[in-house]
């Protein structure tokens, strides 16, 4: 071959067995292709699937497992490219001088693959259409330079999520629904060979003693695994994509997550320096809502930032960018939320922005809101916003400080003034389904008054779900404090939305 990342041949090579012994499912020709299709007289009858007495109010339940989104017809040729691709990813690894791959341009390395390719595939016999021949060149090249199965995911704009349950299923979320994808790795090795080239590039290590890690992909995805023995039936993967495009307020405003009323009271809010908090569940959107909110914050304010996993795209000039690490090898060498947070202290903040609280930083965090950090801003799992205050007093009270419950709820009271909340409803939008006030002490109990929310009203035949946002008729609690900012809101924007 002309190759010059080609491996130097030794003398004498002995020759090599044959992959024979290789089991070949799906292979046309070999007569058991009638066993592997699905007869046709499997279909459920009619009365079996819903055994149900009339006048019921259940619904009955899908009995199916998931399917992948791919066409029946399309399976045995992905299944017979498969196999092709395992044995030219063998050649490739047996051929390939990969420390010379490196100083490769993407060019050099493409023709490489193509010509290492070509010529297996002369050797077997095997003839590829132009189609085929360029899904397996790319597929290959994904697999010497980048994360195999999962980069045909990663470059896909309309997925949002990628989990991995084990080497053969992965699903993805697409507009806010989970589907099975038809994307597998071969068997368990493979991908975890995937999880080591991912976490490795960052730094950090995962196996039987660290069996679960936090990391980030280049394009900025959050990344997290855990590997068995903890993982019983195999590897479990999940990448939150980082967007290129970061959704703004007109952005959200559009997709229906809240209304342009609700937005010009956050801009108020945000620009007079409240402390906000952004509650919601996993998956609701609070990091995408507090990227929006921080866009409010003038240009001229230093920010500093701190998170596990760098998520937050700030487009403000003057911004500080921290995260945590976890111990090495020897436990040694970890940074806590908390030690970036009193660090940042000393950095001479205007503004203090931590991705998300969940520990003992919450401490450090309410002093700095209390302590000449106004407009601070943070997260927080919980499903209300009155959860989300005794979220607060139970990180108080885990991190070990004995305080009065008056003087925690107090504290609390003093250092947050707005609880935005987020969730993910059941037909997967996302929604700022409530906006709340703290308006201060009432006795031993935290007052607070909810500004706006998100009224449902029903559901669809398809599952959607129908409702608006509306002012509850309370006005502002920091409405003064608004104008003496210049942001005069008008009475009308409190006033509830009539449907007729």
């Amino acid at each position: 071959m002309f190759s010059r990342y080609k491996k130097e041949a030794p003398s004498a090579p002995a020759p090599r067995p044959k992959p024979a012994a290789a089991p070949r499912p799906s292979t046309a020709g070999t007569g058991n292709g009638a066993a592997l299709r699905e007869p046709s007289n499997l279909k459920p009858t009619g009365g079996a699937v819903n055994a149900v007495s009339p006048g019921t109010m259940r619904k009955p339940m899908p009995k199916s497992a998931a399917v992948p989104l791919a066409a029946d017809k399309n399976r045995k040729r992905k299944e017979r490219l498969g196999e092709i691709k395992l044995e030219l990813h063998r050649a490739l690894l047996d051929n390939l001088n990969l420390a010379a791959l490196d100083n490769a341009t993407e060019q050099e390395l493409r023709l490489e693959i193509n010509s290492i390719a070509t010529e297996v595939l002369q050797e077997k016999g095997i003839v590829l259409n132009r189609e085929e021949r360029t899904t397996l060149n790319q597929e290959l090249y994904d697999e010497v330079k980048g994360l195999g199965p999962l980069e045909s995911l990663l470059k896909d704009e309309s997925v949002s999520d990628i989990l991995v349950n084990g080497p053969h299923q992965i699903f993805v979320e697409r507009d806010g629904k989970l589907q099975l994808s038809d994307v597998t790795f071969k068997d368990e090795k493979h991908l975890l060979r995937i999880i080591d080239k991912i976490v490795s590039a960052v730094g950090r290590r995962v196996d039987e003693m660290n069996p679960y890690v936090d990391a980030r992909l280049q394009d900025g995805s959050r990344f997290n695994a855990m590997v068995p023995p903890i993982a019983v039936d195999g590897s479990l993967v999940s990448i939150r994509k980082f967007k290129k495009d970061k959704l703004g307020i007109d952005d959200l405003v559009q997709f229906g997550a809240f209304t342009e009323e609700m937005a010009a009271y956050l801009q108020a809010a945000v620009a007079t320096r409240l402390n906000v908090i952004v509650s919601g569940g996993t998956g609701s959107g609070k990091t995408t809502t507090l990227n929006a909110l921080s866009s409010f914050i003038d240009d001229s304010e230093r920010i500093l930032t701190i998170e596990d996993t760098a998520e937050l795209q700030l487009q403000q000039t003057h911004v500080g960018r921290m995260e945590s690490r976890p111990p090495n090898v020897e436990g040694k060498g970890a940074v806590s939320p908390r030690d970036c947070l009193k660090n940042a202290l000393r950095m001479r903040p205007d503004r203090i922005i931590v991705g998300e609280t969940r520990g003992e930083e919450v401490i450090d965090m309410l002093q700095a809101m209390n302590t000449g950090h106004d407009g601070s801003m943070t997260t927080i799992h919980a499903n209300s916003a009155r959860d989300g205050v005794s979220r607060l007093e139970n990180m108080i009270a885990m991190s070990g400080i004995e305080m009065p419950l008056k003087a925690m709820r107090s504290q609390i009271a003093s250092a947050v003034h707005l609880i935005v909340q987020a969730s993910r409803l059941q037909d997967g939008t996302r929604r700022m389904t409530s906006i709340t006030e703290v308006t201060g002490m009432e006795g031993d109990v935290i007052s607070m008054q909810e500004v706006f929310r998100f009224q449902r009203t029903g559901l669809t035949p398809e599952n959607k779900i129908v409702g608006h946002f509306t002012a509850t008729g309370v006005r502002s609690h920091f409405s003064e404090r608004f104008k003496m900012w210049g942001y005069d809101l008008p009475a009308h924007l409190f006033e509830p939305t009539r449907m007729e």
